[in-house]
Parts: C-alpha cells; sequence; structure tokens
C-alpha cells in the first residue's frame, strides 16, 4: 500500500467536464474533487487536468476549474488513457513528482486506462475513489477492482489529505482541514 506523500505527488484530474458530469449524479465526485483542487493548491501540489473531447463535451466543470492553481497544465484528448497522447508522458515526468493521485470521469474508461499505463510506466496510483464516477455503479465497481488488482492503492479524500498532512502541526493543517468540515 502506498501512503500519499505531498512532496512527491502530482494530482490528475480526468475529464471532470460538463456534459460528461451531467450524466451522473455527480454532486459527489465535482464536490470532492473540487476540495482536492482546493488542497492541492494550499500545499503547492501539481495539477494536470485533462479534457476528453473539449468541443463535444465541454470544458471542466467550474466548480473543479475555478480553483485550480494557476500553474495547472490542461491537455486536450482523444486517447481513453491520457498517458496514450503525445507528448503527455514527457511532460509527466518533467515534474519529478513518482506518485500520481488520480480522479474523475468515468472510472471504468479513462480513469482505469490512464491508472494502468501509469503503472506499467513506473508510477505509484492512487485512486481517489470518492472523487471518481461512472454512469453505472457495476462499471464503476469494476473499474475500482479493475485499478486495484493493476497495483493501485484505492484511497478517498479525507485519506488523502491527512496522509499530505502527516501531523497536525503542519502549516497548512487547519486551512486543509477546513475543506472537510
Amino acid at each position: 500500500m502506498t501512503i500519499a506523500d505531498e512532496s512527491n505527488s502530482l494530482l490528475l484530474i480526468i475529464d471532470i467536464q460538463e456534459k460528461l458530469a451531467a450524466a451522473l449524479e455527480k454532486d459527489t465526485v465535482v464536490q470532492k474533487a473540487a476540495k482536492l483542487v482546493n488542497a492541492a493548491r494550499i500545499l503547492n501540489i501539481p495539477v494536470i487536468v485533462s479534457e476528453q473531447y473539449p468541443k463535444g463535451l465541454g470544458h471542466t466543470v467550474s466548480a473543479v476549474g475555478k480553483n485550480l492553481p494557476d500553474n495547472t497544465l490542461f491537455f486536450e484528448k482523444s486517447c481513453f488513457s491520457l498517458v496514450k497522447e503525445d507528448g503527455f508522458l514527457e511532460k509527466l515526468k518533467s515534474y519529478g513528482k513518482k506518485q500520481i493521485i488520480i480522479c474523475g470521469i468515468e472510472t471504468h474508461i479513462c480513469v482505469h486506462q490512464t491508472a494502468a499505463d501509469l503503472i506499467d510506466a513506473g508510477f505509484d496510483v492512487i485512486v481517489v475513489k470518492d472523487a471518481c464516477a461512472s454512469r453505472n455503479k457495476y462499471e464503476f465497481k469494476q473499474g475500482i477492482e479493475a485499478m486495484q488488482a493493476n497495483g493501485a492503492t484505492i484511497s478517498c479524500l479525507e485519506i488523502l489529505l491527512f496522509e499530505w498532512l502527516k501531523t497536525s502541526k503542519h502549516p497548512k493543517f487547519k486551512e486543509v482541514q477546513s475543506l472537510i468540515k
């Protein structure tokens, strides 16, 4: 099992876009992803956001996008696995982070395929389960199980935030903790 390390993490938000989110019971995934983004901004953790065919599916929902760090990298994609997009893996490696924290839509397609390719590329993948979604509960469950079987650590928002903080003496503890109160 991998414990998240603030200094070695990068947050990867997969396709939490307007039309995809509208097809889901979106409140939980959008709220949790927004809190992840806020925590990453507070802790200076780099963020990459992918958008699957934004001309047709829209852009990242505003609740997630409005608090992204200024240096967030957006990556438009047509491949289900972001790793298969030209230039992505090289850009990801340039951050020098070993742990990729991943969440998004749809769990059993784009999140799963991206996680599998990241693991194959040698990264530690931590999936934030409560910030992921699929249209169908069975497919969601299968996607989570497949990622775990492939070697991803399955986590949730609160576990991840407190792993990043490590201690109540962390200088940003109160600010991050306020995201979940």
